[in-house]
């Protein structure tokens, strides 16, 4: 497989906060210092730029032109992605493709966003007027709808969500680079007792908006021999899919991308769900990473409570699931929210996770949600096995 010729030689992250006293285009200058300080590469040698999303840049039709520009980046290739959630794992995924088809040999992966500090989104009515009813409160609201409908098939406990909660505050704890107001240990009872934003998603069910950024340097496994990392991981396997049954009259709910994307990603790697070291699932609210453990097959579905019931997902249990906290006990960087998870698997795979550091470094799986529309499954899934052994 092709991407498995793709080393990511160095990752980086800046601090989470919940607003931003400093313009996106300093924390991305931050970030690609700190990447050519890791990897002794001058700028000139980057060809690529692939970035995420991002909330501040939304009026901007010439985002990586204009990113390109102001990191005075000459480059090759460069794209903005823009499928939500999924544009950091599939900004990496995309950068691969291009280094492999010769377009570029060493791509900078910018994940950044100041969407508290500075949106430049512009919502049309026609979203408003003909897809979202009166009185849909944005992701809340819909992933209520996603809770209810899936105790109403299943039957839910919340205590086991909780536990989730629990497992990715304590990896906040241990992160320097969380917000801080999130870096205060919880118990099942707090989560229990958080209170509604739009029932049954609580308070410490859901993400809080904030400011920040990450980024990668990917290159060809030919130019990391040639310069002697030390440290690589590889993407040995990636799927994707938009609109996973949009074209059906009734859907179940329950049901995502992340299936059909899981079961690519896998056969590529030649893994299973059993094999994996650690999870790092999006999470924007936390019934979405017992869905995802579903559809990506570590249970049957509607078995979820149960599993969770049983295993330990602290960093180190036996599936350490967002080590840093996830963006839930992190803060959500905006729509490069996505890069906090991948960054935290690379730096795991790097054996760089400090006093949260997992035993198991064979390989990670990272995941990606990418928008949520009413009625019906999450716009973009994505998923992918990263490996320290390519």
């Amino acid at each position: 497989m092709a991407m498995r010729d793709t080393a990511i030689v160095a990752y980086s992250e800046v601090k989470t906060v919940q607003k931003s006293d400093r313009d996106v285009w300093e924390i991305g200058a931050e970030i690609l210092e700190d990447l050519l300080n890791k990897t002794g590469m001058e700028k000139g040698e980057i060809d690529g730029l692939c970035l995420s999303s991002s909330t501040t840049g939304a009026g901007n039709c010439f985002w990586s032109q204009t990113t390109a520009d102001q990191l005075a980046l000459e480059v090759d290739f460069c794209q903005t992605v823009d499928i939500g959630g999924c544009s950091p794992t599939g900004a990496l995924a995309r950068a691969a493709v291009a280094i492999d088809a010769g377009l570029c040999e060493t791509v900078l992966c910018l994940f950044t966003d100041t969407a508290v500090r500075e949106s430049g989104q512009r919502q049309r009515h026609y979203q408003q007027e003909w897809t979202a009813p009166l009185g849909l409160l944005g992701p809340p609201t819909s992933f209520g709808f996603i809770t209810s409908r899936y105790e109403h098939q299943f039957g839910l406990d919340y205590r086991m969500l909780g536990k989730l909660a629990v497992a990715q505050r304590n990896g906040a704890v241990l992160n320097d680079l969380a917000c801080e107001k999130l870096r205060t240990p919880i118990t099942i009872d707090d989560y229990i007792n958080s209170r509604m934003i739009a029932d049954p998603i609580r308070l410490l069910d859901s993400v809080m908006p904030c400011d920040g950024g990450s980024g990668l340097i990917v290159t060809s496994r030919k130019n990391a021999e040639k310069k002697g990392y030390k440290n690589a991981v590889f993407p040995i396997g990636y799927g994707e899919k938009t609109s996973f049954q949009f074209s059906e009259n009734i859907v179940d709910v329950t049901d995502t991308g992340h299936m059909p994307a899981g079961a690519k990603a896998f056969k590529q790697a030649g893994l299973t769900a059993n094999d994996i070291g650690s999870f790092h699932p999006y999470d924007d609210f936390i019934i979405a990473m017992m869905i995802q453990l579903e559809m990506l097959g570590f249970c049957k579905k509607g078995q979820g409570c149960d599993f969770i019931r049983e295993h330990d997902f602290n960093f180190g249990g036996d599936l350490p699931l967002n080590t840093g906290g996830g963006q839930i006990s992190v803060g959500q960087v905006g729509l490069a929210g996505g890069g906090t998870n991948l960054v935290e698997a690379v730096r795991q795979l790097f054996g760089e996770g400090g006093n949260r550091q997992v035993k198991n470094t064979k390989n990670a799986l990272v995941t990606g949600i990418g928008g949520i529309p009413y009625n019906r499954n999450w716009n973009t899934s994505v998923v992918m096995v990263l490996t320290p052994n390519g």
